[in-house]
């Protein structure tokens, strides 16, 4: 009996031990030649011990899940500013929903599915409150030295973990920066993240437009509907089965011709009609005052940043990086409850 259970620890601690490496081969075995295995990162920034369970993607993506800067997207806009009703988007949501379009795609293709769902889960975690409202702001006051993309790099490259960053993968970090239209993500997975994000936003904010009585299906040319189909969901099938039919296999993520047309069709559309100058964005004056009062009051008194600022500024960082850095973390109610205190007279404060 007790050389069996000897037996039985040795097997125990050989399987403690080798969960990393069975999944880092299953990766090599199964995946597509040209997928990012986690066994041949480029690294890290700085050498960390290896886990014993999770492979390096999985690590990034916990790290990013437990983030602060991901907890507070479930406090930032998407599109509709301070909407009334609980089932609009915001910035969290629509991470969700990336992630799972890409995770999706991912499997289908035979690609990392933990290397797109820490891209995924990240990108967007360098945006400001109020949408891209707040970004186009920050973008006027800097003369365009502001992108949320880049910011994302920042937050997990140095702003999280007290100016120490998260450490994660290179993969990982350029699908981060790259995930934007311009961008040119250098694994497929970041391919995947970068379609999957637009993916998501065209049709929930489509969703969120009816919803709240900014579109309604009749308004989307039929020319679009007929070729993705008639309701979000239908849409999102049509593209993600499109996507796998002409990508696998291949070392490129791609539409047909047909699908393709329609799809940045209907993202036109949206741009047209309800990200400029409809009842969605009939509180954006108001945030942009709110965002340029921010900046420029700190700008002016950077003495009043918060403690963990203001080492940043004594370790000689640019004054405009870490004055963007405070309030690109803010969420819309952190900017609001800010401004208040700035600039009402604590009597009338509602915040």
């Amino acid at each position: 009996m007790g050389r069996l259970c000897r037996i039985i620890i040795v097997c125990k601690e050989a399987i403690k031990v080798c969960q990393r490496q069975i999944q880092e081969q299953f990766e090599i075995d199964y995946l597509q030649s040209f997928s990012q295995k986690a066994r041949y990162s480029k690294g890290r920034v700085r050498m960390d011990e290896e886990c014993e369970v999770r492979t390096a993607f999985q690590r990034d993506r916990d790290r990013i899940l437990h983030s602060k800067a991901f907890r507070r997207l479930a406090h930032k806009t998407q599109v509709f500013i301070s909407p009334e009703g609980d089932h609009y988007r915001t910035r969290l949501t629509h991470t969700l929903e990336v992630a799972q379009i890409s995770r999706t795609l991912a499997r289908a293709l035979r690609l990392n599915e933990d290397l797109v769902e820490a891209i995924a889960l990240g990108h967007d975690l360098g945006h400001t409150p109020f949408g891209h409202t707040g970004e186009f702001m920050l973008q006027e006051l800097t003369n365009h030295q502001f992108h949320h993309n880049y910011q994302s790099l920042r937050v997990v490259e140095y702003i999280e973990n007290k100016g120490r960053g998260l450490n994660l993968t290179w993969e990982v970090r350029d699908g981060i920066m790259n995930h934007q239209t311009k961008g040119n993500p250098a694994t497929l997975e970041g391919k995947i993240v970068q379609i999957s994000d637009k993916i998501a936003y065209v049709n929930h904010d489509i969703d969120d437009a009816i919803r709240g009585q900014v579109l309604e299906v009749s308004d989307i040319p039929e020319m679009y509907r007929s070729v993705l189909g008639e309701t979000s969901s239908k849409r999102i099938d049509t593209l993600i089965k499109d996507i796998i039919e002409n990508s696998y296999g291949l070392p490129q993520i791609r539409m047909s011709e047909q699908v393709e047309i329609a799809f940045k069709g209907l993202r036109a559309f949206l741009f047209k009609h309800v990200y400029v100058g409809s009842a969605a964005k009939e509180q954006e004056q108001k945030a942009k005052h709110v965002v340029k009062q921010l900046y420029e009051y700190y700008m002016d008194k950077p003495d009043k940043l918060p403690q963990n600022y203001l080492k940043e500024l004594e370790d000689g960082e640019d004054k405009m990086k870490v004055v963007c850095d405070y309030i690109a973390g803010m969420t819309d109610r952190y900017a609001l409850h800010t401004y208040c205190e700035l600039f009402f007279p604590t009597s009338w404060n509602i915040y």
